[in-house]
């Protein structure tokens, strides 16, 4: 089955812009995705198709080129993606980036970037990951030294989503070295910057079609006027948006887990081995009956954090806890999927195959299980 159609977070518009997200997909999508894989990233031309169909950016409010809408609207594009077994960037755009210029940005910044981001003309990308430092984002180098009207970059950063299409980048810098988090700032540079060099696209485990590069700045001078939010306020700016962007990863475990059961019911209802099919095993029964509590389950917890979200109420514990939890059981779904298809799968022709290889980043980036667990238990006993 795919995503259910019952759901109590949805209301009837929601289900009418699910439908046509799963047409576009289907249409311009799905056809390409094994060739994406293979190249390593989507087709630029599909950030200005998925732009023209509505599907970037639905929270951007109506002045800056967006439809203004609820986070809801994001939510559906990110399952109808994640269901599809793709690992296209479209949720970092949506889900991550556009809100630090809504909530943060100059009147100057939002109608510069945001019009394009939500028509695809525009895509951007976040760096805050550096060779030396990754959950730990005090612990980053690059730095941003003010220099006359201006701000002069030096640093590196890897892991960085869209790296490579990227045609500008939110990037997380020391402004002052000696004030731990409160000396970070976050700064806008433009793809086309003098000093400014995208390295080379990252050889990962899995989500392939998701293009992961190398950012270096040297000597990379841009206008004050560039300043994202107040200068220090960085690692505020980022604390304050994490909610947002742990549902998002939240959202894409529940839904690629989803997807993994369905691949197995009908691998396992098909699959033939001593005169019954794997599923008549009274062990793939019991194991997928429990996989499909918990997918009950999940979707209920997430249709709450999602309207909680929609309505400004989600904690960073409640995120945390949220990525923590389906993440988790993507990862040990998806891995007795795999057990169930046996040698088929091991093979890359078996969508299990990438879905398994995908699923193992859900538990790192975006915050670690084992990060996010020390971030739920210190808001227990708290009033």
């Amino acid at each position: 089955m795919p995503i259910p159609a019952e759901r109590l977070c949805y209301d009837e518009d929601h289900d009418l812009f699910r439908n046509s997200v799963r047409r576009f997909f289907e249409r311009h999508l799905i056809p390409n995705l094994d060739r994406w894989e293979e190249e390593r990233q989507v087709d630029r031309a599909f950030w200005n198709l998925a732009g023209e169909a509505g599907l970037l950016c639905p929270t951007v409010p109506e002045a800056y080129g967006g439809p203004g809408l609820d986070f809801r609207y994001n939510a559906v594009v990110t399952e109808e993606l994640a269901y599809t077994g793709s690992s296209a960037s479209l949720p970092l755009q949506s889900d991550i980036i556009a809100d630090y210029f809504v909530r943060f940005g100059t009147e100057e910044q939002k109608k510069a970037y945001l019009p394009g981001m939500v028509s695809g003309e525009l895509v951007a990308a976040i760096a805050m990951t550096e060779p030396g430092a990754g959950s730990d984002l005090k612990a980053i180098g690059t730095t941003a030294r003010r220099d006359g009207g201006d701000y002069v970059i030096n640093g590196s950063k890897t892991y960085i989503s869209s790296g490579q299409h990227c045609d500008f980048v939110i990037v997380a810098a020391k402004t002052d070295p000696e004030a731990g988090a409160r000396g970070i700032s976050l700064l806008i540079v433009d793809a086309d910057a003098k000093g400014f060099a995208k390295g080379r696209k990252l050889d990962k485990i899995g989500q392939h079609s998701a293009d992961t590069s190398e950012l270096f700045f040297d000597d990379v001078r841009v206008p004050a006027s560039n300043v994202l939010g107040e200068i220090g306020e960085g690692f505020v700016q980022i604390m304050e948006l994490l909610p947002q962007e742990r549902l998002s990863q939240a959202i894409m475990g529940q839904a690629g887990a989803q997807r993994a059961f369905d691949e197995t019911i009908a691998f396992t209802t098909t699959r033939k081995a001593f005169g019954q099919t794997i599923f008549d095993f009274q062990n793939t029964r019991f194991v997928m009956a429990d996989y499909s509590a918990q997918l009950q389950v999940g979707w209920s917890h997430l249709d709450r954090c999602i309207v909680l979200q929609s309505e400004g109420g989600l904690s960073t514990a409640s995120a945390s806890a949220a990525k923590l939890w389906h993440t988790e059981m993507q990862w040990k779904l998806v891995d007795a999927c795999l057990q169930f298809h046996g040698g088929a799968g091991y093979m890359n022709e078996y969508p299990i195959a990438r879905m398994w290889r995908d699923a193992r980043v859900q538990r790192i980036y975006g915050g670690t299980s084992e990060i996010l667990r020390e971030v739920v238990a210190r808001s227990l006993g708290q009033a």
